[in-house]
C-alpha cells in the first residue's frame, strides 16, 4: 500500500563518469529542472548520503563499490554485511535496500541498493534499475522517519549502466521511474513498493528504449477502474 504524504525537501544530484549515461539523464530529466544532473565523480559530491548499486550479499568489490569501500575504509562493507544480515538474512532482495552510517562529515550516509544478486550479472532485460533507484528513496524516507531531516540531500549514480550493461537511455528512462514514484508517494515497506513496479512495468518491454514510465501506486489504478463506464 502506498500513502500521499507531505514530501520534504530533498536535493537530487545525478552524477557520473560516463558522459553517455549524462546525456541520456539530461534528456529523460529535461522536465525535472529540481533534479541537479552532474558529469563526474561520486567521491566529489558533498551530499549528505551516497547511493551505490551494490548486489544482494553487499560485496563491495568492484565498480563504484569498490570505489566507495576505497574511500570510506574497509568498514564501511563490514556495516553494510551487517544490515544486510540483521534485515534480510543475508540476501538482500532487488527492490530493497540498506542505509548504515559512515562515521564522515559527509557523506553521513551510504545507500546500498542492489541492481543484482551476484557480483557480475546482465541486467539489461530487467527492471532492476527502476526497482534499485525507488528502492533507495524509499531507503531515505525510512532514515528520515528514524531521524527527521537526516537526509537532505543524495548522489545517485547510472545505476546498472557500468557493471549491468543497461543501455544509457534505458538507464536513465528507468531513473526518471524511481525517482517520480518518490516524488509524490511513499510506500511503507520495500515489498508493496517492489508489487507496484513488478506489476506495472512487467509489459513495457523494448518501450524503455524510447519511452519513460510512470508508475501509478494501486489505490491510483483503482480509482480510474471504478465506477461507471465511458
Amino acid at each position: 500500500m502506498s500513502v500521499k504524504f507531505m514530501k520534504p525537501v530533498l536535493n537530487v544530484v545525478l552524477v557520473d563518469v560516463n558522459a553517455a549515461v549524462v546525456r541520456a539523464w539530461r534528456a529523460a530529466f529535461a522536465d525535472t529542472p529540481e533534479v541537479e544532473i552532474t558529469h563526474g565523480s561520486m567521491l566529489a559530491q558533498t551530499v549528505d548520503a551516497w547511493v551505490t548499486p551494490t548486489n544482494s550479499s553487499g560485496q563491495m568489490d568492484g565498480g563504484l563499490d569498490a570505489v566507495i569501500k576505497r574511500f570510506l575504509g574497509s568498514q564501511i562493507e563490514r556495516r553494510v554485511q551487517a544490515e544486510i544480515g540483521k534485515r534480510f538474512n543475508g540476501s538482500m532482495p532487488i527492490g530493497a535496500a540498506t542505509c548504515v552510517s559512515t562515521d564522515a562529515e559527509l557523506p553521513k550516509y551510504l545507500i546500498s541498493a542492489p541492481t543484482m544478486v551476484t557480483s557480475s550479472e546482465n541486467v539489461s532485460n530487467t527492471f532492476n534499475v527502476a526497482l534499485a533507484c525507488a528502492a533507495a528513496f524509499q531507503a531515505i524516507h525510512q532514515q528520515n522517519a528514524r531521524i527527521p531531516a537526516s537526509i537532505t540531500s543524495v548522489a545517485i549514480p547510472g545505476l546498472g549502466a557500468a557493471t549491468g550493461r543497461v543501455p544509457p537511455r534505458v538507464c536513465a528512462n528507468l531513473m526518471w521511474t524511481g525517482y517520480t514514484l518518490f516524488n509524490d508517494h511513499d510506500f511503507h515497506n520495500f515489498d508493496s513498493l517492489r508489487e507496484t513496479l513488478d506489476e506495472q512495468l512487467g509489459a513495457i518491454g523494448p518501450r524503455l528504449e524510447r519511452d519513460r514510465v510512470r508508475v501509478k501506486p494501486p489505490e491510483m489504478i483503482e480509482e480510474h477502474t471504478d465506477g461507471c463506464c465511458h
